[in-house]
Formats: structure tokens, C-alpha cells, sequence
């Protein structure tokens, strides 16, 4: 079937969900532009800062959005293309774009708390302590699987004969090994994460401290994002993925401990020019080539070789496609870091709710790209190598499916194409992974108190509790591959959107709401990511993974004792009722 058909239902299902249904659910939960939001009210300069709606929404799409809503895709269109679609779609609406808008708002309502913190209220001081550590652990494995993908794909190579170039005719720098002339795909990418990170600083302070106009802001990051990719060309860096691995784990250290005016709302608001653009570059293509009668080339169903590589459709398919779906991890971002920025009320459901639509979006324009712009001979030998010596590398995979695309349907040569695809993808998992490291901070801090009556003073320090976070970060990544690792952390990211679905219908039920559009995305989470969780055991015991059954057990554990208290929720609630009813 014609392109344009899989592009056009999901726009329009999007903006009639984001008119109609965010809408009553906004209205159901009470939304009232006059209440003052936490960043007013307590504004410390540093974490609550009250921010323009554009600035939060480009923080918290290129948080939440990152690679997720890529290499998800990416790796489970090895099911076929149809069920990955559906997923995407469905999801999004009735799923991701609930759990993200109901948790920045009732984080909102509770003057900034995390998800864990508003369980202290609903599940009690037991919720509260098994919701913590259940949310450490998830940002851990958020943090080793972003960045052992990033390492990866910041050196990533391909033949410049399948980038349709002959010779060395082309921008990129070559290497040549056993006679194959490969592009340097990744140090361009390379390039333009360290110029963009080290302006973003500059673009803070104007924007924060200057007031500079939101049409200068916005020219002005765009100007640093091209600036960045001519210096990645003409300059690449090109580094091991173990020295990748040390340099960006000095960077997050840094950014999770400096005021988020400084590099994180910049860094993200310049990064999130590269996305916008990359969308609607992507939008354009597949308009173009849909209309030239380009149809989807890889199978609609293909549930065995799926099925061989990551298991059964399901659950194995829901929880590989997270983000883009629904994703635990955005509640985190809204909870900790979007909400304390937030300057009205109504900002929560245009950020939160609009933003998962987008990344659905882009979600469908991945499938796509990859349905128009690779053959499945290709896709299956970058996303999903018969050798295993070869590594998985979906973000190649992407990439070089965006330049076939745009190469299509745009007429930008495959090589560039294929350069701007990666940018997609790095500059984000790194903000993904700078503002994971600052929520554990946030974790870490309020453990020391649940663990110690009075916890020693560097237990309290920002710098200390963001350190331990990126110790736990790198020894994951570096122990294991990042394949291994996206199984787990897709689980415990789809768990945690159970479990913070879970704590937002209990929060409900005590308001005397409604919540029926809460529970049921939760208790359809929880059925597809415990049955994960018994499968991914089963394996690692077969593989002798120590680590990774420990993981395993400690989530399924974890998951169990917040389930247990909200069902106590439910029953009491239910007494009550037959009570008043007599």
C-alpha cells in the first residue's frame, strides 16, 4: 500500500486525540490556568525556573524523544511492518500520551514532586520506598543502554558503495580496510555533539539572563546547528567507542550538577532544531516519493523471524517499541525536570501530551524511512547481523535509511543524507542521558534520606549523587552490549509507565475521579511486562548472566509490592462505597 496512507491516518488520528481527548482528560483532572505552578512559587534559580512554553517544550521533546522513538522502531519492524505501525499509533494515543500528561500534571499539582514521591501520598511511605528504587534501577539501565548505543554509533562506518558514491567522491572522510573504502559516518556526528554542547552555555545566558527574542533564539540555534555539521565535515572525530564511553560520562557528570539554564535547556533547545527539522524534511520525503507511488518494501508480517531474534510478538514487540508507544521514562522527565519549569497549568497538557504525539510521529516516520529506504537484505544485515562478531547498530541503520529517503525524495545526495540522519539520533541520546543522570541525582538524594534518619552532608551533594549515577552507568555499559541491554531497559521503562499509571489511578480514585482511562493502559503494561520480565529471566539464566538476573528478579520484585498496595487502594475504595451504600 501507497506510503501516503500509513503518513496521513496517524496525523490526523494525532491532532483529532490532541483537540478532543486531551481535552477531556485535562477537564476531567481539573486543569485551571489560575494556579500558580511550583516554578513560581518557589523558584530557586537552579531546578525550579519559571520558562517560556517553547524553551520547555523543545527541553522536553529532545529529553523524552532521544533515540527511543528510533532505534525502538528500528529494531521491531523486524516483526513487519503492519504491527509496528499499529502499535506506534494506538499507543501513542491511548497510552503514551495519557501516562505523560496525567504524571506532569499531577507532579504539577503536588508542587514538583517525582512519580515516586507523589506514591508517598497515594501508596504510602512502602509505595514511596519501592517506587524509588524501582526508579533508580529503570534510569540506570536508561543511562548504560543509551550510552552504549551512543558509543557505538559515533563510530559507525559503511561502504561508500552502498551510499551510492564511487570512489572518494564524496564529504565524508575515508577509511579503507581489506580493499572496501568506508565512509566516516559517525564523526560528523561527533563533531557537531562537542560544538553544540560547548554553545549552549552562551545561548542560556542570553535567553535566561538577556531576554533575547524568541525569533533570534531561535535563528540563532539554528545557525549553531549548521554551523556544527560544516565543522563535523570538514573535522570529524574519530575515537574508539571505549574513549566515547569515558568523554561522555565526564560530560553528564557535568551537566547534571550546573543549573538547568545553563546546559541543559539550552543544549536541548539547540538540539531540538536538528529533530524539528529532521521531521519535517522526513514528512516532506515520504509526501514526495508517495505521491511518485513508492510503497513500503518490507514485509507487512513477518512474526517468525521476529519471533526467532527477540521473541514472541508479544510481549516482545510492545516493549521493544517504547518510546514512540509509551514510555515510563517520560514521567520521569515530566515529574523531575519539565514541571519545575513549567509557568501555567494549561502548559502541562500542550507540552506533555503534544510532545508524545510528535515523537509518535516521529516513530511513524522511522518505520517509514526504513519500509521506502532500505531493502530488508540490508536492514537485517546493520539492525540485526547473522554474524555474531558483528554488532547490532540500528542508529546506522536509520541513518542510512533517512539518506536513501531523502535522496528520493528530495534529490540531497545519500552520503549527506545519510550524515544528517545520525545527527537525528546523537545529539539526543546525550540529552536523554544528561537529563536521566540529573533525575537519578534527584533519586539518589532522596534514598540517602529513606536509608539514614540523618544522612551525612555528602550524601546531600549534587556532585557526589550524580558521580554514583554515572559509576552504575558505565560499568552496565560496559559489561554488556547494548543488544543484551534494550530488552531489559525496555521493560523496566514499559513497567514504569505501568506502575506510574498505577500511582496516577490510585491518586484519582483518592480525588473521587475518574480513572478509567489511566487503569486500564496500566493493567495492560503490567500483563505485557511481567510476561517479559519471565521470558528475559529464562534467558539470562540460560546465558549465565548474573547481572542481568539480578536485575530481573529485583524489577519483577519491586513491580509486585506497588501492584500489591494499589490493589489495597482499589479494595478499600470499594468497601467504602458498599458502605455508604447501605
Amino acid at each position: 500500500m501507497n506510503v501516503l496512507f500509513f503518513l496521513a491516518i496517524p496525523i490526523i488520528l494525532f491532532f483529532l486525540a490532541s483537540k478532543f481527548y486531551a481535552k477531556w482528560i485535562a477537564k476531567n483532572l481539573g486543569e485551571n490556568a489560575g494556579n500558580p505552578t511550583p516554578a513560581v512559587t518557589i523558584n530557586d534559580g537552579r531546578d525550579y525556573v519559571p520558562t517560556k512554553r517553547y524553551v520547555v517544550f523543545a527541553h522536553h521533546f529532545s529529553a523524552i524523544a532521544g533515540a527511543g522513538p528510533i532505534i525502538g522502531p528500528t529494531m521491531a519492524v523486524l516483526y513487519g511492518f503492519i504491527p509496528a505501525w499499529m502499535w506506534v499509533v494506538v499507543g501513542g494515543i491511548f497510552l503514551g500520551a495519557v501516562h505523560d500528561f496525567t504524571t506532569m500534571f499531577i507532579s504539577l499539582r503536588e508542587k514538583g514532586k517525582s512519580i515516586a514521591e507523589v506514591a508517598r501520598n497515594t501508596l504510602g511511605k512502602t509505595g514511596f520506598n519501592l517506587m524509588i528504587t524501582f526508579t533508580i534501577m529503570m534510569l540506570l539501565l536508561v543511562c548504560s543502554s543509551f550510552l552504549s548505543a551512543t558509543a557505538i554509533s559515533l563510530t559507525s562506518l559503511w561502504p561508500l558503495s552502498k551510499l551510492g558514491v564511487e570512489g572518494t567522491d564524496t564529504i565524508l572522510k575515508t577509511i579503507t580496510a581489506d580493499g572496501i573504502t568506508y565512509g566516516r559516518i559517525g564523526g560528523i556526528a561527533s563533531t557537531s555533539v562537542i560544538f553544540i554542547t560547548l554553545c549552549a552555555p552562551f545561548l542560556g545566558w542570553l535567553i535566561h539572563k538577556k531576554g533575547i527574542k524568541t525569533l533570534y533564539a531561535y535563528l540563532l540555534a539554528s545557525a549553531i546547528c549548521i554551523i556544527s555539521v560544516l565543522l563535523g565535515i570538514q573535522f570529524p572525530v574519530s575515537l574508539q567507542p571505549f574513549h566515547w564511553m569515558i568523554i561522555i560520562s565526564i560530560y553528564v557528570l557535568i551537566a547534571s550538577g550546573t543549573p538547568v539554564w545553563i546546559i541543559l535547556q539550552p543544549r536541548d533547545f539547540i538540539n531540538v532544531q536538528i529533530l524539528y527539522g529532521g521531521i519535517l524534511l522526513m514528512v516532506i520525503s515520504l509526501l514526495s516519493v508517495g505521491f511518485g507511488g513508492a510503497s513500503v518494501s518490507l514485509p507487512n508480517f513477518n512474526f517468525s523471524e521476529g519471533a526467532q531474534s527477540l521473541g514472541m510478538i508479544w510481549p516482545m514487540m510492545f516493549i521493544t517499541i517504547a518510546c514512540g508507544a509509551i514510555s515510563g521514562f517520560h514521567s520521569l522527565v515530566g515529574g523531575g525536570t519539565t514541571c519545575k519549569q513549567l509557568s501555567n497549568e494549561t502548559d502541562a497538557r500542550k507540552v506533555s501530551f503534544n510532545s508524545m504525539l510528535l515523537e509518535s510521529l516521529l516513530a511513524i516516520c522511522v518505520l517509514l524511512a526504513i519500509g521506502v529506504g532500505l531493502s530488508f537484505i540490508d536492514y537485517k544485515s546493520i539492525v540485526w547481523p547473522s554474524d555474531p562478531a558483528i554488532k547490532s547498530n540500528p542508529i546506522l541503520g536509520f541513518s542510512l535509511a533517512s539518506g536513501n529517503l531523502f535522496h528520493q525524495g528530495l534529490g540531497i545526495p545519500v552520503s549527506l543524507g545519510t550524515v544528517f540522519g545520525i545527527l537525528l539520533v546523537e545529539g539526543f541520546v546525550i540529552t536523554t542521558l544528561d537529563a536521566a543522570v540529573r533525575l537519578n541525582r534527584y533519586l539518589f538524594e532522596e534514598l540517602w534520606v529513606i536509608l539514614f534518619q540523618n544522612p551525612k552532608p555528602f550524601l546531600k551533594n549534587y556532585w557526589f549523587n550524580s558521580l554514583l549515577t554515572v559509576i552504575f552507568m558505565f560499568v552496565l555499559a560496559y559489561s554488556n552490549a547494548f543488544s543484551v541491554l534494550w530488552p531489559i531497559f525496555g521493560t523496566a521503562n514499559q513497567l514504569l509507565a505501568a506502575l506510574a499509571l498505577i500511582t496516577v489511578s490510585s491518586w484519582l480514585v483518592l480525588k473521587g475521579k475518574k480513572y478509567f482511562f489511566a487503569l486500564f493502559p496500566a493493567l495492560f503494561m503490567l500483563a505485557t511486562t511481567i510476561t517479559s520480565l519471565v521470558i528475559l529471566f529464562l534467558s539470562y539464566v540460560e546465558k549465565s548472566n548474573y547481572i542481568l538476573i539480578v536485575v530481573d528478579v529485583f524489577l519483577f520484585m519491586l513491580s509486585l509490592g506497588v501492584v500489591v498496595l494499589a490493589v489495597n487502594i482499589f479494595l478499600k475504595k470499594s468497601k467504602r462505597e458498599v458502605v455508604l451504600e447501605k
